[in-house]
């Protein structure tokens, strides 16, 4: 029998949390039964544009929202980066609450983070709040994850029950076939939460631009994986009791190759320690130059703006973790800052692309569909906020929420109950707006 977190000790943990995470506290009034009848596929496909399903390019994705719940977009979090979006996705808390700040970032303690550092994805004390594996794992639900950002570190003491350390050579084949494994499990021990993240897309994107053969072909790839894994279970007469819910992180834009902004012209090198460059540069005045690097970086430029860390634009929720440096600059959107050594390197006429722009920007937009037996048919959703995913996948799961940014009204309507779904029951307070 699974059974939740008693009250009592839900309320500390917030209480205790709250000292450390600033962030929203959600106690939405609902009842928690103790057998939830569905499994849950969540699928992050990296880099896949909200509009790519307007252009054709996923047949199998379309379908799907078609036939169950789609969102108009969903926008992400600042810094529109993967590591930041990923991670926010599955604890409903904003990067500046969680901790992953940027793909690439700096701690007093913990030294350098990169997203290919295998020492440092691994170290659970980079990631914080809760994600969603280590609150199911907590209330006696197993979870499986493939490739998701934070899986394979020990986060409060937990991890997935079944997980794989990160290979960039897995291909989305060898995904699917574990997940339709892990999916057609039966028993005590088989897992109910089943986690997957595709990055082919984004690589393409990055290597080539969102408006390349190479990035169109990508998508096909990924879409035509997940259609074999949704006729397999349709199949196997599994998708009855499976609610499948597939996003992305954030979008991309392109990046013509002569694009790129030396560091060097945007500021004296001597005189700073540069954490990130790319399109959220953090930047770090050395000892006694504070006021000269200020007064050449802050403010607008041509390609780029630039604040300390305390004036970001509120609507960034972003600025107070310590992991933060003390100057970010957004780069506008289609625009590249790298070190000139790394820019020669690059072909002028090459078409690329990437993340990191304004979350607000149409390029950025990511995608949010869900199907399966507790959703809705046919419904279009307004935009949503990614951290408005955690508090639906707790409620899918009949699980207690952990402290998070979400709001856990925003997506009550997707359900194909207002009242009740997956051993959940809600009060009419909860489902106002």
């Amino acid at each position: 029998m699974m059974i939740a977190r008693p009250l009592s000790i839900f309320i500390g943990t917030l209480l205790l949390a709250a000292c450390s995470i600033p962030t929203r506290l959600n106690i939405p009034t609902i009842a928690i039964t103790a057998h939830p009848k569905y499994k849950l596929l969540l699928i992050l496909i990296d880099g896949l544009r909200a509009d790519a399903l307007e252009h054709g390019q996923a047949p199998q994705l379309a379908r799907l929202a078609s036939d169950g719940v789609h969102a108009l977009w969903m926008t992400p979090s600042y810094p529109a980066l993967t590591l930041p979006n990923a991670y926010t996705l599955i604890t409903g808390l904003r990067p500046d609450h969680h901790g992953i700040v940027h793909n690439t970032m700096e701690d007093p303690l913990l030294g350098a983070f990169e997203s290919e550092n295998q020492e440092a994805i691994s170290d659970g004390r980079w990631w914080g709040g809760e994600p969603i594996w280590v609150s199911a794992e907590h209330a006696g639900i197993h979870s499986a994850t493939f490739l998701w950002p934070g899986s394979e570190a020990s986060i409060a003491g937990t991890r997935p029950s079944r997980w794989y350390a990160y290979n960039k050579h897995i291909s989305a084949d060898t995904q699917i076939t574990q997940a339709l494994r892990w999916l057609n499990e039966r028993g005590p021990d088989a897992p109910r939460l089943v986690i997957l993240r595709f990055e082919q897309v984004n690589t393409a994107g990055n290597s080539f631009g969102p408006d390349s053969p190479q990035y169109a072909a990508a998508v096909h790839m990924i879409d035509s994986a997940i259609g074999r894994l949704i006729d397999s279970l349709r199949q196997h007469g599994k998708l009855t009791d499976t609610d499948v819910i597939v996003v992305s992180d954030q979008g991309i834009a392109p990046i013509p190759g002569d694009h790129a902004v030396p560091l060097e012209r945007i500021v004296q090198l001597s005189d700073v320690h540069v954490v990130s460059d790319g399109q959220v540069l953090g930047i770090t005045p050395l000892p006694g130059h504070e006021s000269k690097v200020e007064a050449m970086l802050l403010g607008a430029h041509a390609t780029y703006d630039c604040w300390r860390k305390q004036a970001l634009p509120t609507r960034w929720h972003y600025g107070t973790h310590p992991r933060i440096p003390n100057i970010v600059c957004q780069m506008h959107e289609g625009w590249n800052a790298l070190s000139a050594a790394q820019i020669t390197k690059r072909h002028p006429l090459q078409m690329g692309g990437s993340s990191g722009f304004d979350p607000m920007l149409p390029s950025m937009r990511a995608i949010f569909l869900a199907n399966g037996p507790s959703f809705m048919p046919n419904l279009l959703l307004n935009p949503i906020n990614n951290v408005d995913v955690y508090p639906l996948l707790t409620r899918l799961l009949g699980i207690a929420m952990a402290p998070n940014d979400g709001n856990p009204r925003a997506l009550l309507q997707a359900l194909r109950s207002s009242n009740t779904a997956n051993g959940y029951t809600y009060s009419k307070r909860d489902a106002l707006h």
